[in-house]
């Protein structure tokens, strides 16, 4: 029997192993997927997950559905010792186009030891979730799996439903933020590496998009839905990472690289290291601003954090200009963009815990 420090080891081939045979064994769950229909939560008697189990927690797999009628499927993390009847509880994703076997597991678990019932969930159309067709991104219907986890979480018995938080990371706390500003249920948010996918899509990096380029790029991905619409063939996809980092030179593409397609962060099911998005994802983000209200998430706090060396940083300074009081930015020095992702020396699950504990007491 392999143990958990063997399988979490960035050489592990045991690890590679397991996590492939993981995969295979939600085929089946992959084609209902594919269909449209409605997904079960599969509880597989692996641990499936790029992070060691903790003993402090007890873990399921859970199923519910959002607004549109799509199952959406979670990893329920509780504590072992509790002392109250009721606890708060923290909806987690992200990032942008990874699973709940990823990062947003790692949050959840760690913070499931802190003393939260924590659900990591797969968005609509990715992972074990369901929708139709696969690796779908929407400004709208991913915003609303996060109510849709909030509705959940309020529901079950163990949860004080007047003590819930949001966490996003990466593409996801954009998505956090605009989903905690309407849906005034959630009493505090927090996210890291935090992504604007509105505004990178819409805009460019840096903003350095053009009128012309924006026009462009609608244009193409406008007549992409003709192809897609005239085909049989699933929808063309853009957005994955390279097989290998020969004649890459890019830093983002290789941080991006070195978490996704190794053995530190791989998994499987996530679209990020397995081929990207839907082409036409990029539309409804290109002209659906997501932070416009992030403002009204006050009076309710919001917590940002970003690595000082991270590429996305500028998404995290400008949220938090734009959101009002009470709002607090952690700037993390020497931290990149992807460090925040899993590196758990690095990643502030103090100051997580006590800004939950603060306001969601």
């Amino acid at each position: 029997m392999t143990d958990d420090t063997q399988l979490n080891a960035p050489d592990s081939p045991e690890r590679r192993s397991l996590l492939v045979t993981a995969g295979a064994s939600v085929a089946a769950l992959g084609l209902a997927t594919l269909s449209g229909r409605a997904v079960l939560a599969q509880t597989t008697a692996e641990w499936d997950k790029t992070f060691p189990k903790s003993d402090l927690v007890e873990h399921s797999k859970v199923s519910f559905a959002n607004r549109y009628g799509i199952t959406l499927v979670g990893d329920l993390y509780i504590p072992v010792n509790r002392s109250e009847s009721t606890l708060p509880a923290l909806a987690v994703a992200g990032p942008f186009g990874a699973v709940k076997e990823q990062s947003s597991g790692l949050y959840a678990q760690t913070m499931a030891e802190r003393g939260f019932i924590t659900l990591a969930f797969d968005g609509s159309y990715t992972g074990e979730s369901g929708g139709e067709p696969r690796f779908v991104a929407s400004p709208d219907i991913n915003s609303e799996d996060f109510m849709a986890a909030v509705d959940f979480l309020g529901l079950h018995d163990l949860v004080d439903r007047e003590r819930i938080g949001v966490i996003g990371v990466c593409g996801w706390g954009g998505l956090a933020l605009n989903a905690v500003a309407a849906d005034k249920r959630v009493k505090a948010v927090a996210v890291t590496s935090m992504y604007d996918m509105s505004r990178v899509n819409a805009r460019g990096y840096y903003d350095a998009m053009t009128d012309e380029q924006r026009n462009e790029r609608l244009t193409r991905l406008s007549l992409q839905r003709w192809d897609d619409a005239s085909s049989e063939a699933a929808p063309a996809r853009d957005g994955g990472l390279p097989e290998t980092l020969d004649g890459i030179d890019d830093p983002v593409i290789t941080m991006y690289w070195n978490y996704y397609k190794t053995d530190r962060g791989y998994h499987p099911r996530s679209a990020n290291s397995n081929g990207g998005w839907n082409i036409t994802s990029a539309m409804s983000f290109m002209n659906m601003p997501q932070l416009t209200y992030v403002n009204e998430i006050s009076p309710r706090p919001a917590l940002i954090i970003a690595g000082s060396e991270a590429h996305s940083r500028y998404f995290s300074e400008d949220a938090f200009a734009a959101a009002a009081e009470p709002k607090e930015l952690v700037i993390i020095e020497g931290a990149d963009h992807v460090d925040l992702y899993d590196q758990v020396e690095i990643i502030p699950f103090d100051r997580l815990q006590a800004f939950f504990d603060r306001h969601l007491a």
